[in-house]
């Protein structure tokens, strides 16, 4: 028998790609809801074969269903994640709102997967999208030889920004060409041929929210005693985020052992030739799910550092795909409480 499921922010980039995860890996459903704002009622979404019309989030009786998928934005979360967990079900919130929260587990599988055996809110949270994927990377080696820091720059394309993001980047690569590009609404200056520094709020120290999410997101989920810093940058890419990443370690890793550490890892792939063309790029990681890695080499400007490259489909595993995984984590674990049919 399978599961009661129900996807708040069934309208968004997110939440129809958790539609289309939940049916390509055969999740266990035996009932879907799509929940969204009272503008959406009625709008129907696609899961598998069948479409299915969005519920009002307000009137809906989440004691009905045994699982949350919620992709609705921090104030939604804020809102209604306790009160649903409350209701009955467990929540996998893919907002930031729930992240730090000390009974809140944060969670990649492959990372960290006994965190969701206490769940004090019946919550989960889902981290950033440029936090999931690092984490991949980095759990496997700080195994095997302990990471003392990390320096990541990232190249995150605007479909993390969500729909308007997307429509920003496409109206100005059109206008580029004909009137000029339209001024910018979603993002600070204009994306279409440029990169923008710039992801979330500044905070007091200089560093953006975005950048401050990988900080602190990896300590929780991954050893508070990694030090790490980051510079996080907006491209014009449609999907799939990529990052330079530098990993200082406390004993020597051989590059050559990196790559086999990572090939041997869950959840990553190694495509690392040392020729033209033999790395990956978000383009080729659009639509997939594992991490891709590439450029593995040796950093010679500290002592034990290893620099490599890594992208994933930012939609996928730095999302939809991490809360189906997690979903699926807690299928296999027999923590979710079906309810008895009416």
């Amino acid at each position: 028998m399978g599961y009661r499921v129900a996807v708040v922010g069934a309208t968004g980039n997110v939440g129809r790609e958790m539609f289309n995860i939940l049916e390509e890996v055969k999740f266990p459903v035996d009932k879907m809801h799509a929940i969204a704002s009272r503008k959406s009622i009625g709008v129907e979404v696609s899961y598998g074969s069948e479409i299915i019309r969005c519920e009002d989030l307000e009137q809906f009786d989440f004691s009905t269903v045994d699982i949350v998928l919620m992709s609705a934005g921090g104030a939604i979360s804020k809102a209604w994640g306790e009160k649903i967990g409350a209701a009955g079900p467990i929540v996998i919130d893919n907002s930031s709102h729930f992240r730090m929260d000390p009974d809140v587990p944060l969670v990649v599988p492959e990372v960290n997967p006994d965190a969701v055996n206490k769940l004090p809110k019946n919550i989960i949270a889902n981290p950033n999208c440029s936090t999931a994927q690092l984490v991949v990377v980095l759990a496997p080696l700080h195994a095997e030889a302990k990471i003392k820091r990390v320096v990541v720059s990232t190249y995150q394309s605007v479909s993390g920004a969500g729909k308007e993001g997307m429509d920003e980047l496409w109206e100005q690569t059109k206008g580029v060409f004909v009137l000029g590009a339209p001024p910018p609404k979603k993002f600070t200056k204009q994306i279409a041929f440029n990169v923008i520094p710039h992801i979330d709020v500044f905070m007091e120290d200089g560093y953006t929210k975005e950048e401050w999410k990988m900080m602190a997101e990896t300590k929780k989920i991954l050893d508070p005693a990694i030090k790490l810093t980051a510079t996080a940058v907006r491209v014009p890419v449609m999907v799939g985020h990529a990052e330079s990443v530098n990993i200082e370690f406390e004993t020597p890793l051989d590059e050559d052992d990196v790559r086999e550490i990572l090939r041997d890892a869950d959840g990553v792939e190694v495509i690392d030739k040392r020729e033209d063309g033999g790395y990956m790029t978000p383009k080729e990681s659009a639509g997939e799910f594992p991490v891709y890695v590439s450029r593995i080499r040796t950093d010679p400007t500290v002592e034990n550092g290893i620099a490599l490259w890594c992208v994933a489909d930012n939609l996928r595993k730095g999302a939809a795909l991490n809360a189906v995984q997690i979903a699926q984590l807690l299928h296999d674990k027999g923590l979710i409480k079906q309810k008895t049919p009416a």
